[in-house]
């Protein structure tokens, strides 16, 4: 254990600030959505692992090498003082690990409970739409699209939508926001605001913000071009580009210029070797942090 803290606690600096401005700024991500979101999860995960991980085995180092060994000493009734230092360090490890699980169930009620309000209030205002299965109408003049993931989903177009939009140009519409809810895209996005909320000092982690809004909407654009065609998309988001950026699952999703420009010319997929090694890379820095901790 006495190695592997200065290890985890490198590992934990470097993937929240220098990997995290690499990944946001590399071009590759616009190739590969889904395997940049993947590594994105990984980063934050590992991320965490290995910053409170280096506290905690700091702090329990006197009692073995390993957590495994810490804990069977523990049970072994072997538990002796572990020093001042190590005291210290344990203490704000463990305050700072229920510090950043305090603000993300504090982010995670806030947002139920808004979702759950506007929920109720769309099942007063709009009415259910025939013919999309699962969408409500909101008599709205102004084109809008946009769905309020969670349990209970509710996918919204307004009446100028309806009026404005072809049929085609409404099942792209469609497709995207679908997407999101299948996808859970809201999941994706939690952790990296909580992450926001607690360090918003980090560029890194205000980089990645950034970069996994901007994916989440390049992936929904990726599967609604592959439903409805990218013709249709495009012209469906330049007609309601005001709503749509107005209800974005956040305040960082791409703009909408950059969307068009993506799904008007879009960029050769990677080889799939490339995509391959990047979730391997994934899986990777979930497992280090894991097994130098234990």
């Amino acid at each position: 254990m006495h190695g592997a803290w200065p290890i985890l606690l490198a590992l934990g600096i470097a993937l929240a600030e220098p990997v995290s401005r690499w990944l946001a700024a590399a071009s590759w991500t616009e190739r590969d959505p889904v395997g940049a979101l993947i590594l994105w999860q990984a980063i934050g995960l590992a991320g965490g692992l290995s910053l409170l991980g280096a506290g905690v085995t700091f702090g329990l180092a006197p009692l073995g090498d390993g957590l495994l060994a810490a804990g069977d000493a523990i049970f072994d009734g072997q538990l002796r003082d572990l020093g001042l230092v190590h005291d210290v360090v344990l203490a704000v490890t463990l305050l700072v690990a229920a510090w950043l699980l305090g603000v993300l169930a504090l982010i995670t009620t806030r947002t139920v409970r808004a979702r759950r309000k506007h929920r109720d209030l769309l099942d007063v205002l709009a009415t259910p739409w025939p013919s999309a299965s699962g969408a409500h109408v909101l008599d709205h003049p102004v084109p809008v699209a946009y769905c309020l993931p969670g349990p209970r989903s509710r996918l919204v177009v307004s009446a100028g939508a309806v009026t404005t939009l072809a049929q085609s140009e409404l099942d792209a519409v469609l497709a995207h926001e679908r997407a999101h809810l299948r996808e859970r895209h809201d999941l994706v996005v939690l952790p990296f605001v909580a992450w926001g909320a607690t360090a918003r000092w980090v560029p890194g982690i205000r980089a990645a913000q950034h970069a996994v809004a901007r994916l989440i909407e390049m992936r929904a654009d990726d599967v609604a071009a592959g439903e409805a065609g990218s013709a249709e998309l495009a012209g469906a988001l330049r007609s309601v580009a005001g709503g749509a950026e107005a209800a974005a699952l956040t305040r960082f999703s791409a703009s909408m210029g950059e969307r068009l420009l993506r799904i008007e010319s879009p960029p050769e997929p990677r080889p799939r070797p490339a995509r391959f090694a990047v979730r391997c890379a994934a899986v990777a820095l979930v497992v280090v942090p894991t097994l130098l901790l234990l």
